[in-house]
């Protein structure tokens, strides 16, 4: 076992050059057994007792095909130390549970985000994409590409879905970035002391956005998600308000965020790699499906997911106890050599392509891919066509164990 001069715990190590996490990452792929790491101090949190790195592909795959054993409600799976009670009623959502209840309301919300559903928004997608083209060439090179066009087709149209009006969009936006901010002093203020306050501030103002319009939409529905949720009674059951208010939370961070870098992503790839460009420009509609996958898999927005063992459980030569957590890095598995022929390169023909970038299979594979999908293909067809010659300057990345973000790049064209 080599001994390692890196820890993923450690807040610094999400602030190194992408160049150093690959190859930290690379050298615990490499090894015979899981590393295990000590979990760092939390103002919020009390020390918990640390967690396997799982960073292979293969482990990840039967981790989440087992979600018995590897659950996701004992103590939540979008962070690493236990989720404090407090944080449950704003954060709670089904991500964060296990079946009965999580196979509950996920059967109460999928009916929204099947690809027949989906259809019916291609229209509002497809007509939000061009007008931010529009926009961005009005403006002239030189602007954000994450704040003009990645952030705003996620955004609008999860808000436009929700039925929440265009004036809270921005409102919207700032507390997704606050809660998905990590330690980043752009969205933390930059003291860390306070960052239980002001997530716990965020979350309870997104819930009560929602609430008050559900409220209204109850005796006075419109035909948006919110009128359907909260009217929503499959075989008897309905949605409460703070499961409503949680899974709202869910959506527009989730389906905002992510959804954003892969697109941020996406540019910085193809200015890197002018050869694919040429090869996607050369087909566009045809060559999209592969180079949307390509983009996610090397993106991975969401870097890990965590799990706790429900009973000792052998995986891959070794034993894991009840009790012991396990960390999902989706990003480093998406990087597996033992998968993926020369894991580093984009490739938009690249076949086949079992990424995890929208999680392992199994019952919390992300319930928006097709809507993901849809949004990164009609963005990127939208900008080759109007402005094939669109690059991405350097990234300012976010700071972040759990989001790989992309803040700002300039883009120039």
């Amino acid at each position: 076992m080599s001994v390692l001069d890196f820890d993923l715990s450690e807040r610094d190590f999400w602030a190194k050059p992408m160049s150093e996490r690959e190859e930290a990452f690379e050298r615990l792929r490499a090894r015979d057994t899981p590393a295990f790491f000590e979990e760092m101090e939390m103002s919020y949190a009390p020390k918990g007792p640390g967690y396997y790195a799982l960073v292979k592909h293969a482990d990840i795959l039967e981790a989440s095909r087992n979600p018995e054993v590897f659950c996701s409600g004992d103590g939540g799976a979008t962070n690493i130390p236990d989720m404090p009670a407090e944080f449950a009623e704003y954060f709670g959502s089904m991500i964060n549970m296990d079946d009965p209840r999580h196979a509950r309301l996920r059967r109460i919300v999928s009916r929204a985000f099947t690809p027949k559903m989906i259809k019916q928004f291609e229209a509002d997608v497809e007509s939000a994409a061009a007008a931010i083209v529009d926009d961005l060439l009005a403006k002239g090179p030189g602007c954000d590409f994450v704040t003009e066009v990645a952030a705003r087709l996620p955004l609008k149209i999860i808000c436009d879905m929700m039925g929440i009006p265009e004036s809270d969009y921005r409102f919207v936006f700032d507390r997704s970035n606050l809660i998905l901010g990590g330690f980043d002093p752009e969205y933390t203020g930059g003291d860390l002391d306070q960052l239980a306050e002001r997530l716990l501030n965020a979350g309870m103002e997104l819930q009560q956005l929602v609430q008050d319009l559900a409220a209204h939409r109850a005796g006075h529905p419109t035909g948006d998600l919110i009128s359907s949720l909260v009217n929503a009674n499959i075989d008897g059951e309905r949605l409460t308000m703070q499961e409503l208010g949680s899974f709202f939370i869910l959506l527009v961070v989730a389906g905002n965020e992510t959804t954003r870098n892969a697109i941020s992503y996406g540019l910085r790839l193809l200015t890197n790699n002018p050869d694919q460009r040429a090869l996607w420009l050369e087909d566009i509609d045809g060559r999209a499906p592969g180079a949307v996958e390509e983009i996610v898999r090397l993106a991975s927005p969401v870097n890990f997911m965590r799990r706790k063992l429900t009973r000792d459980f052998e995986m891959n030569g070794h034993l894991y106890r009840k009790g012991q957590k396990a960390v999902l890095f989706y990003w480093a598995a998406n990087r597996d050599e033992s998968v993926f022929a020369d894991p580093l390169r984009f490739d938009i023909t690249r076949h086949p392509n079992p990424h995890v970038g929208y999680g392992g299979p199994g019952p919390h594979f992300c319930l928006g891919a097709h809507l993901a999908r849809r949004e990164i293909t009609v963005m990127f067809r939208e900008l080759l066509r109007r402005v094939p010659a669109i690059e991405g300057g350097k990234p300012d990345r976010l700071h972040s164990s759990f989001i790989n973000g992309i803040k700002h790049m300039e883009c120039r064209f």
